[in-house]
């Protein structure tokens, strides 16, 4: 069989890095435009594009994100860097975050996953002075 090319390809599956893109952009009122102005890694420079955004905000194939790439969009989406790459490894690699966890914190996810919004974030900003973000990460 043929290889099918780029305008003839099926869209990917809808993801949680997707919508998690997609929803944070949505939270911040941002247009795609504003968005991927923001979309800068502060150390390389690396910017992702405002085409790139709307393909995969929109389900189509494209290249999956280097780790710069992941940085420039967590300046965009005011957000530490690990916040992205779990959905973005799941989405692109297959990879479970959970996986490599031990299982008692895999059960701690497990709960969090059950609490409303407002209970996760001030859960979180618990854990945050218990353990400080690292030097750089937004909280």
């Amino acid at each position: 069989m043929a290889a099918k090319d780029d305008k003839t390809r099926e869209p990917e599956q809808r993801t949680d890095f997707s919508d998690l893109i997609r929803d944070r952009r949505a939270e911040l009122k941002e247009s795609l435009d504003t968005f991927a102005e923001k979309a800068v890694d502060p150390v390389s420079g690396v910017r992702v594009t405002r085409g790139w955004i709307y393909r995969l905000e929109q389900g189509a194939a494209i290249t999956p994100p280097v780790f710069e790439e992941l940085k420039a969009l967590a300046e965009a989406c005011e957000w530490p860097v690990e916040r992205l790459q779990d959905a973005a490894g799941s989405q692109f690699h297959g990879v479970d975050p959970l996986t490599s966890g031990s299982s008692e914190s895999k059960a701690y996810v497990h709960k969090l996953d059950r609490l409303p919004a407002d209970q996760r974030e001030r859960l979180l900003s618990l854990i945050d002075t218990l353990v400080p973000p690292e030097t750089g990460e937004k909280g």
